[in-house]
């Protein structure tokens, strides 16, 4: 059996709360990589196992958010372009990159703690640079430095792309979360492509399964549900709020 399923005791709690987190993240276009991250780590899961789950996880969700986004006819890639073309590659490398394990939860626990400050803030309606409208250099470097970093940690990228883009005004939200949907998508298939490349590279099957199965079916529920009872601000900040607490804790025992 596998260690670290034996030592949680009820495994079948991580399904539940997998589930929940697609449900939740699904319903405003993101995966849901870093709070996928935040569990396993509270559960022992090894660093090396923590990465392909959740990139995994996050392919599942993205995909159906993709194609949904796209029956909307919100996909504009002439504008995503430029921040797929440089991060897609740039994500295989991150996620090639065979990072030392302490190295990787100092990156996992200041990440997330980004992501948690990120989720719970929300800027003004008129605070944005001056410039709404970046170079293709700027979009491009930005893409790049998120796919990197996404592909490191094991998540697609979107929960770090998504502030950045409101607060420049890029677009409407609608359009914001279908880059990020398309941006994670590609991502994280190539930083798990990355880690594929890696000699001790392993998903455990039974475990996979699982997971996969409760993402799967809470990403398509939340699609659906759309949350009449609790605005998606509300609920990325109570989510934020946790991944905060997880990161604290990563980084304090370091």
């Amino acid at each position: 059996m596998y260690p670290w399923i034996e030592c949680a005791g009820h495994p079948e709690l991580l399904y539940v709360l997998f589930f929940g987190v697609a449900l939740i993240y699904s319903s405003v276009g993101f995966g849901g990589g870093s709070s996928y991250l935040a569990l396993l780590s509270l559960y022992g899961v090894p660093y090396l196992e923590m990465r392909a789950f959740a990139l995994l996880c996050n392919i599942t969700v993205v995909a159906g958010n993709t194609v949904s986004f796209h029956l909307r006819n919100l996909l504009d890639w002439q504008r995503f372009l430029p921040f797929l073309i440089v991060g897609i590659p740039l994500s295989f490398l991150g996620g090639f990159w065979r990072v030392d394990k302490d190295v990787y939860y100092l990156i996992l626990g200041t990440a997330l703690l980004f992501a948690a400050l990120a989720m719970m803030w929300k800027p003004a309606a008129n605070v944005h640079f001056k410039r709404k409208h970046p170079s293709l250099l700027f979009n491009s470097a930005l893409g790049g430095g998120m796919g990197f970093l996404s592909g490191v940690v094991g998540i697609g990228g979107g929960v770090f792309l998504s502030p950045v883009l409101h607060l420049m005004g890029w677009g409407t939200a609608r359009k914001i979360a279908a880059l990020s949907s398309v941006f994670i998508l590609f991502n994280a298939i190539t930083g798990l492509l990355g880690q594929s490349f890696h000699p001790d590279f392993r998903i455990p099957l039974h475990p996979t399964i699982g997971l996969v199965t409760a993402v799967l079916t809470g990403s398509y529920l939340g699609r659906k549900l759309s949350f009449q009872y609790f605005s998606p601000l509300v609920i990325k900040r109570i989510t934020g709020f946790i991944i905060g607490v997880v990161a604290f804790k990563i980084l304090w025992t370091l």
